[in-house]
């Protein structure tokens, strides 16, 4: 068991440099292109690329990975972060730095998945609950320590996207001394939207809009910050304090969906995302303490509907399609990330910088309004016929390998 875990522990430290890297040049890209004039739009696009990287890495990755192997794919993919991170410092351009996205998304999502991979494959059905909730530590730790990073430097300068390359090349020293056995080859999960509708249209509805807002929000929300003229280093604070919010309030909401019908829980969230999200916009608020207390208050609400829509989905479904349709479903939350920027870097231009919310509020309202009609259409799973609620990892630093993490999962992993 000891040993087991100390392998894990080796992968997991791989995976917070590789997150944390990933979460310091997400964030530093927007405050870059911000001080050097890049338009909203191109902005924008920056989160629609990555996304449509994501998504294109996720279908693709495990053909390339059975072609040459886990070890030799994971350092691939983490060296050519390190190189795109390095060429975004070197080579500063609105074209160039989306090409380049597209491309990180891509290597992301192939290096996520072998260490998902690697994780699961060395999980028992007694660990897996333990190695899950480690890696949603590490997740959320490193993502937030990534971010916070850009306060200590300056974005104006070559200095942060180096410090980017240097995480991602820290994260293949862990794996490349792990003793830990080359993983089964990857999964994967094809998107079957018409299955997914039927099996619960609220969900399908709720990934798909819950993608649009938090899109919109993780790739033009140091914008936002940057214009409402807080410091960069109360940018990072709130870009952190807004998903963090969510994972605390994740459990609590989850454990009274468990109680009730959850369509409730994700139309009260949801409504309260949009509140949260229109007083911003009414208030325009400038002080650094009061965005910060109230885009942690819109975390709180937007951040718990992904967790509370895969759980109803799955109240649906045959135990045995969990990953199936988990896996679907956060595919399909990847195409609503893409939608997201486009939709809100226009209003941030002709309306105000807090534009960004009426997207987010927009989003939120139609899904609350949407599950209220779902109430009336179709009864609720039984209490005692669904499984207990349970957290999950920040979406946009996941694939449907974590997916087979989740102790709902019935992979079989050996020993």
């Amino acid at each position: 068991m000891f040993s087991t875990f100390g392998s894990i522990l080796a992968l997991l430290l791989g995976t917070a440099f590789l997150l944390a890297g990933s979460g310091l040049h997400g964030l530093l890209l927007p405050l870059r292109g911000q001080a050097e004039g890049f338009s909203t739009t191109t902005l924008g696009l920056l989160g629609t690329a990555w996304s449509l990287g994501f998504v294109a890495g996720c279908l693709l990755a495990p053909r390339l990975v059975k072609r040459v192997g886990h070890v030799r794919a994971f350092g691939a993919f983490a060296a050519s972060g390190a190189i795109i991170a390095l060429l975004s410092g070197l080579l500063v351009g609105e074209l160039i730095w989306i090409a380049l996205r597209v491309l990180t998304g891509f290597v992301m999502a192939g290096a996520f998945m072998i260490i998902e991979s690697w994780l699961n494959e060395r999980s028992t059905n007694e660990t897996r609950g333990t190695v899950f909730g480690l890696y949603m530590m590490v997740t959320y730790g490193a993502i937030m320590g990534g971010q916070l990073t850009v306060a200590a430097g300056d974005v104006t300068t070559a200095t942060l996207f180096m410090m980017t390359g240097i995480l991602f090349c820290l994260s293949l020293i862990p794996t490349a001394v792990s003793t830990a056995v080359t993983p089964k080859p990857l999964a994967e999960v094809s998107l079957d939207l018409p299955a997914l509708y039927r099996n619960s249209p609220i969900a399908f509805a709720a990934c798909l809009l819950v993608g649009v807002a938090n899109g919109a929000w993780g790739t033009l929300g140091a914008v936002y910050g940057a214009r409402a003229g807080i410091s960069t280093a109360e940018i990072a604070l709130m870009m952190s304090l807004v998903v963090v919010a969510g994972a605390v309030t994740q459990l609590p909401a989850g454990r009274l969906s468990d109680r009730t019908d959850r369509r409730y829980v994700l139309a009260g969230a949801a409504a309260g995302a949009a509140v949260f999200a229109i007083l911003i916009v009414l208030i325009a608020p400038k002080s650094g303490a009061v965005i910060l207390t109230m885009t942690a208050l819109y975390g709180a609400m937007a951040y718990i509907l992904y967790s509370i829509a895969v759980a109803h989905a799955n109240d649906h479904a045959p135990a045995e399609d969990f990953v199936k349709v988990s896996g679907g479903l956060l595919l399909l939350y990847g195409g609503g990330t893409m939608i997201g920027p486009l939709v809100a870097a226009p209003l941030m231009d002709y309306v105000s910088s807090e534009g960004i919310f009426l997207a987010t509020a927009w989003a939120h309202l139609t899904l609350a309004g949407y599950a209220v009609l779902r109430i009336s259409r179709r009864a609720p799973v039984p209490i005692d016929e669904r499984e207990a609620f349970k957290t999950l990892p920040a979406e946009r630093a996941v694939t449907q390998n974590a997916v087979m993490l989740d102790p709902r999962s019935d992979t079989e992993a050996e020993e």
